[in-house]
C-alpha cells in the first residue's frame, strides 16, 4: 500500500497514519517470529499500540468530538474498539508467545485493529483534516508526540478518555517502565 508523501513531521493525520503502518508491519513481523524473538516483536506492538492510542484519546479524539458534526459517535465507537484492543492485548501478555491460542488471538487483534486504523482515518482523520488548517494539525502533532513521550508502554483497558489518561496515565506510566527496566522486557 503505498503512503502519500510526508508533508510535514509534525502534522497529526500523517504522524498517526505513518503508526497505523508501522502496526501493520509489527503485526507482521510478530506472527512471522518466534521464542525470543517473537517476544521482543510482541514488546514492540504493545508499546507502539499503548502509546498511539494514548495520543490519540487525549489529542484526536477530543478536537473530533468537538469539530465534527457526528464526532461524538464517531469517537464512541473508536472508544469502544479501543478498550477491546486492550482487553485482549493484557490477555496476551499473560500467554506464550508461541502457543496456538496466542497465535489465533494475536491474528484477531491484527484484524481489528486493521479495521480500527481503516475507520479512523476514513471517519475520523480524513473529516479532521478538512476541517483543521495546517498550523492546527501541525499543532495536534507536536501534542500527541508529547503525549506519546508520557504515555503508559502497556495496554490499560478502562482508560480510554482524555480525563482519564490524563488521570491513570503518568502514574501508570511510571509503573509500566519501571516493570519494564526491572523485568528488561521493555
Amino acid at each position: 500500500m503505498a503512503q502519500a508523501a510526508i508533508t510535514s513531521p509534525t502534522d497529526v493525520i500523517d504522524f498517526l497514519v505513518s503508526q497505523h503502518e508501522q502496526i501493520k508491519s509489527l503485526f507482521a513481523d510478530t506472527l512471522a517470529a518466534s521464542g525470543e524473538a517473537r517476544e521482543k516483536a510482541f514488546i514492540d506492538l504493545r508499546r507502539l499500540l499503548a502509546v498511539h492510542e494514548t495520543a490519540e484519546e487525549e489529542v484526536v479524539h477530543p478536537r473530533a468530538k468537538r469539530k465534527l458534526a457526528d464526532g461524538a459517535a464517531v469517537v464512541d465507537e473508536r472508544l469502544k474498539e479501543e478498550h477491546e484492543a486492550k482487553t485482549v492485548l493484557q490477555k496476551l501478555e499473560k500467554l506464550d508467545v508461541d502457543s496456538e491460542e496466542f497465535t489465533t488471538m494475536l491474528t484477531e487483534l491484527r484484524d481489528a485493529v486493521i479495521e480500527h486504523a481503516t475507520h479512523e482515518e476514513k471517519d475520523e482523520f480524513a473529516k479532521l483534516g478538512e476541517q483543521l488548517d495546517g498550523d492546527e494539525l501541525e499543532s495536534m502533532g507536536r501534542a500527541a508526540k508529547l503525549a506519546e513521550a508520557i504515555a503508559p508502554t502497556r495496554p490499560h483497558a478502562g482508560v480510554e478518555s482524555q480525563v482519564a489518561n490524563l488521570v491513570a496515565g503518568p502514574f501508570a506510566a511510571m509503573l509500566d517502565r519501571a516493570r519494564d527496566a526491572i523485568t528488561g522486557k521493555g
